[in-house]
């Protein structure tokens, strides 16, 4: 009962939180929208610690949730679906995803939900709708070592919902430094049924895609932007596809 996370959160209200979302969430996905999920079955394969999932992203919180249900789903031997009753048996604990500071501080419910697993970080680049430039907090940096230490993180790379926006290039310092697992992630379909925050339903009926792809095969060695450009391509956010999508 009064057991810990590795940031001192107790794990019994990680719990409750993820139980809670998941229960409301799952409706929406599954009911109101059809779930398509493709190479699930691959993260019965990774190790349980120091993997970094990369993906896309599309809302503030809908598409977190989503992976969040993939993930225990395929864990309790359920790929490639959504299972209320995996969400329950709540076994994947260590799981954590990286998000803006100020996103998780703006209302009662973000504060909520940060409980489930959250690493906030301070955007470099970008805060209250205005452009900045500050340098990175070493603590952010340090709460993502510590976190894959202890099991798996999400994150996205380009740190915004616009569709293929520049990636940052903090997610390739993360890579060279602690040489997690990266697994590309691409998820479809979330702009179109939810809202900007991923809390309300836009458009029911729609395809809720996500694949998972298979681990990137990276140098550590290698420069930033080298490892960048391969996960922006990973995550079929780089040029290249969007050229494709405009032709």
């Amino acid at each position: 009962m009064l057991k810990k996370d590795t940031f001192g959160q107790y794990i019994f209200l990680r719990k409750f939180i993820i139980r809670i979302f998941g229960f409301i969430s799952y409706f929406r996905f599954t009911k109101s929208n059809n779930p398509k999920i493709i190479g699930a079955e691959l993260l019965r394969d990774l190790p349980g610690k120091n993997v970094l999932f990369v993906s896309n992203h599309q809302t503030y919180f809908a598409d977190v949730a989503f992976m969040t249900h993939v993930m225990h789903s395929a864990l309790d031997n359920k790929p490639n679906k959504i299972s209320l009753k995996s969400m329950f048996k709540c076994k994947l604990i260590d799981l954590y995803y990286v998000a803006a500071q100020e996103t998780m501080e703006a209302g009662l419910l973000p504060k909520l939900l940060a409980l489930s697993g959250t690493i906030t970080i301070k955007r470099t680049w970008r805060e209250a709708g205005k452009d900045i430039k500050r340098k990175v907090d070493k603590k952010d940096t340090e709460n993502i070592e510590e976190a894959l230490r202890a099991g798996w993180v999400i994150t996205f790379p380009q740190g915004t919902t616009k569709a293929f926006a520049d990636g940052r290039k903090g997610t390739a310092h993360i890579i060279r430094n602690y040489q997690p697992v990266v697994v590309p992630v691409v998820i479809n379909g979330f702009r179109r049924a939810f809202d900007k925050k991923g809390l309300f339903l836009k458009k029911r009926g729609t395809a809720l895609e996500l694949t998972i792809k298979q681990p990137l095969e990276l140098d550590y060695s290698d420069n930033v932007d080298n490892l960048l450009y391969k996960v922006m391509n990973g995550i079929e956010q780089s040029k290249k596809f969007e050229w494709r999508s405009n032709n």
